[in-house]
Order: C-alpha cells, then structure tokens, then sequence
C-alpha cells in the first residue's frame, strides 16, 4: 500500500507592516499636543474673524468707562468682560485683534528665516568647499551678536512697520535652519541615491531640489515651528520697547507696556495680554516638541 507523500504546509507569509499613523492621528494621541492644536486653532479663528467675534471697537476710546475690572470684580461689567484699558478701550477686543499681528509676525518670519536657512543649508552642505566656509563663518558671526539686541538695533536703524519687523526677525533667525540642514545634507550626499544622480550627469541644482530638499522637510517643519514661537515673543519685546510696529496698531507687546504703569491698581490691563502671549507660546512650543516626536521613526516602533 502505498503512502501518500505528505503535502508541504505553504509558507507562512510575514505579517503586513503596521501602517504608519498620519501625523494628525499621532498627535490627537498625545493629550498635550492635542490641547495646544485645540487652542492654537482658536487663536488662528481669532485672528480670522476678528471683526465678527470682538465685541467693540479696538480702538475706540470711552474715557468714562477707563480702567473698568473685569466683569466678575465689583464695579466690571457685562460689556467690558476683561475690563478696559487706560483710555476706555475694550481690552478683550484688543487682545482678540493682537492676534492677528502676531500670527502675522511668527508665520512671515518664520517663512522668511526658513527659506534663507534651507538655501544656505543646502548649497553649504551639497557644495562644501568654499561655499561651506563662507555660510558658516557668516553663521558664527551672526551667531555672536544676541538675535533681541540685532534685532533692536537694524529696527531702530531702519524704522519702525509691520513689514520691517518680520524681515529683521526672519533674517536673524536663518542659522538654526541652515546649520540643521546641513548637517542632515552631509549625511545624505554620500547616500546611493545621490551618487546615482551625479553619475548620470545631473546638475548640482536639480539634486538639491529633487533629491535633498524633500528629505529635509521633516526637520524644517519642526523648526519653523518652534522658530514662529520666539518670532512672536520677538515681536512683542519689540513693541514692549516701543520699536515694533506702529502705536496705533494693536499688540500684546504694546498693551504689556501700556499695562506696567498699572500693575499695582489696574492689573488686567498687562496680566491678560500676557496670558494670551504666555499661552500662544506654550502651545506653539509644545506642538513644535510633538511634530519632532513624529517625525522621528523611532516614534512608530513598539
């Protein structure tokens, strides 16, 4: 009688890899991420429909309704719920409006520092050389000089305006782009996929556009999120000193300083545009912390 030949088992098939989580799944799963995202969406809705949810004029003045408490203090008011300033003017109305030069400062800032970085990061660490010398001495010089006290000093040279304060603090703030880069471009320039596209004659230019720049996003996003955070802190230090934007604009640099002769009997008029300035910030900062947790691959391993 004859055996039948035991058929082979087939082949167990390796487990499908994990998919990776999207980037807005990864942070909603970190409580403290999520809160900043929640919050920071406030404040961009803030900024969007400022003339829609403020609830008077940020400019306009009442002399009889100055220095009013908050509504939840003996004397507030209904209508002035954060109370007013100096001059009568509603101060919820005039932190809601402060956000949008803030935004306006740390994106445009933060775009412009990023832009000048990654070019220079990119030529320095592609070309080395002579290029590499040259942006990095540049970097060390700049470097040297506190970014506040340059800052202060190109604004008080030029003049005073929206337009120049985001350039000033944008061109203070290339080097962390540009030194991230380049370490990140020194690392891959050797990679096979480099190599590949300088044997088959492809530009200098054409690599670092297809086949670097991509590769360096991950970290960039990161910086320029942490970088939007200390744009908006430089912009309020500069209107605090009077070397922002114009007085007329509204700012919560410029009501901190406004609000500091007031400290001991009208406390609000400083406390809660620091509040907002302290809170941006954090948040800003805590979601930078979480981008670079998820841009990190040892973030997905378990």
């Amino acid at each position: 009688m004859t055996v039948p030949a035991p058929v082979a088992a087939p082949a167990a098939k390796p487990p499908a890899a994990a998919p990776r989580p999207s980037v807005l799944r990864s942070l909603l799963r970190n409580r403290f991420a999520a809160v900043a995202l929640v919050f920071l969406l406030l404040i961009v809705v803030c900024a969007l429909c400022a003339p829609l949810i403020a609830p008077d004029d940020p400019a306009a003045q009442n002399l009889l309704n100055r220095l009013r408490p908050p509504a939840w203090q003996d004397g507030g008011s209904t209508a002035h719920l954060l109370g007013t300033d100096q001059l009568g003017r509603d101060l919820l109305s005039r932190i809601i409006y402060g956000t949008r030069v803030s935004l306006l400062v740390g994106a445009g800032a933060a775009l412009l520092a990023g832009v000048i970085g990654t070019v220079a990061g990119l030529a320095s660490g592609h070309l080395g050389g002579w290029t590499d010398r040259v942006v990095m001495r540049v970097a060390d010089v700049q470097l040297a000089f506190p970014a506040i006290l340059l800052a202060l000093a190109v604004v008080g040279f030029v003049s005073s305006g929206l337009g120049y304060v985001i350039v000033v603090i944008g061109i203070t703030g290339w080097v962390s782009y540009a030194r991230v880069v380049r370490s990140e471009v020194l690392s891959l320039r050797t990679r096979d996929f480099v190599t590949e596209a300088r044997a088959i004659g492809v530009g200098d230019l054409t690599i670092m556009r297809r086949h670097l720049l991509p590769n360096v996003m991950a970290p960039l996003a990161t910086i320029g999120t942490l970088h939007i955070a200390s744009a908006v802190v430089a912009e309020a230090s500069l209107s605090y000193l009077g070397l922002g934007v114009p007085k007329e604009t509204v700012t919560w640099g410029a009501m901190l300083s406004d609000g500091q002769l007031y400290l001991g009997t009208s406390w609000w008029i400083a406390v809660f545009p620091g509040i907002a300035l302290m809170f941006t910030s954090l948040s800003i900062n805590i979601l930078g912390d979480a981008l670079r947790d998820v841009a990190d691959p040892k973030a997905y391993r378990r």
